[in-house]
């Protein structure tokens, strides 16, 4: 008999609203008959929809962390805002697998901190899984935003928490880890990145291979690429967004030189690579169980890829295996 598992899924706080949230959903419980949806959010809403009542359970929330909110006072006076509830539920709750959300993400590493704070005492990161040039391999970016502020202590802790994910997921025997610099030399970086970067080459069960250059991100150099959550946000952010701009202006080429077939082609090529719906997901890395937090604009199919994502993390298989 096939495994069952449930994973908690908070519906609020998205730019799209909760019906797009609601929408995965149900593209999640088609497709994995053997998964269970804990939903967090409004409950008239919920329950307007024809999901399979033996598959589903509501936890009814309609407050939510909005980007205006103070995270530390929300901690305290929005105890019942949704991510906080669906955190809790996931900390008190053996069955679940994991959680998956598309609101603040301030909120759900503090969250995190209270609810899935390991025996280590680990501060959670956020990590990005990031497509290289070479086909099939896929580089771990972490931290993309949770920790803005880091030392090198920290820096460290994220080359260890991404080298133990991409271990898991990605069957790398010895990930190649590198710090995100502007330069190669070990003499480049800022005060902080030269202080990792002296820390890193000493460091125990760590495969350090030194600095690598933004404009070499992709090109799969490492296996692990380690920054502070200011500079792999805004890592992350740049190369989304030149990959689209990049994809827009093939099809624009395509219709001025009345080539549209070819372009499609080569724009069909591109997303099969840089599909940021099924590879959005960040994952919070380091939390008693794993948090995948979708962006703000995500829409159905990119809650469909994040429980498919926490599926085969749970299940020990690599990375989207069938």
């Amino acid at each position: 008999m096939e495994k069952s598992y449930t994973i908690v899924i908070d519906t609020l706080g998205s730019d799209k609203g909760p019906t797009a949230i609601l929408e995965g959903c149900k593209l999640v419980l088609e497709k994995f008959q053997n998964v269970k949806l804990i939903i967090v959010g409004q409950e008239e809403l919920i329950s307007s929809y024809d999901f399979p009542k033996d598959r589903i359970r509501i936890i009814e929330a309609n407050d939510t962390i909005t980007n205006l909110d103070n995270i530390k006072e929300a901690l305290f006076k929005k105890r019942d805002a949704s991510i906080f509830k669906a955190l809790a539920e996931c900390a008190n709750n053996d069955e679940v697998i994991g959680l998956i959300c598309a609101g603040n993400t301030g909120a759900l590493l503090a969250g995190s901190l209270r609810y899935l704070l390991n025996e280590k005492r680990t501060r959670p990161a956020l990590a990005a899984i990031l497509p290289t040039t070479v086909q099939g391999k896929f580089t771990c970016l972490v931290d993309t935003g949770a920790s803005i502020d880091c030392g090198s202590e920290q820096l460290i802790e994220f080359a260890h928490l991404g080298t133990d994910f991409m271990r898991k997921l990605y069957k790398v025997e010895s990930p190649r880890v590198a710090l995100l610099s502007n330069g190669t030399e070990p003499t480049k970086g800022n005060a902080l990145i030269k202080e990792t970067h002296k820390l890193l080459a000493h460091e125990e069960g760590i495969n350090f291979v030194g600095n690598v250059e933004g404009s070499n991100a992709l090109n799969y150099n490492c296996d692990v690429l380690v920054a502070d959550g200011f500079v792999g946000n805004q890592l992350l952010k740049i190369t989304e967004g030149s990959a689209k701009n990049f994809i827009m202006e093939i099809m624009k080429f395509g219709k001025i030189t009345g080539n549209e077939a070819v372009s499609k082609q080569i724009v069909g090529h591109l997303m099969s690579i840089y599909n940021f719906e099924s590879l959005g997901a960040g994952i919070l890395l380091g939390a008693k169980k794993y948090c995948l937090k979708c962006r703000g604009s995500s829409g159905p199919d990119a809650i469909l890829s994040a429980a498919h994502i926490l599926l085969n993390i749970t299940e020990n298989k690599t990375f989207y295996e069938n």
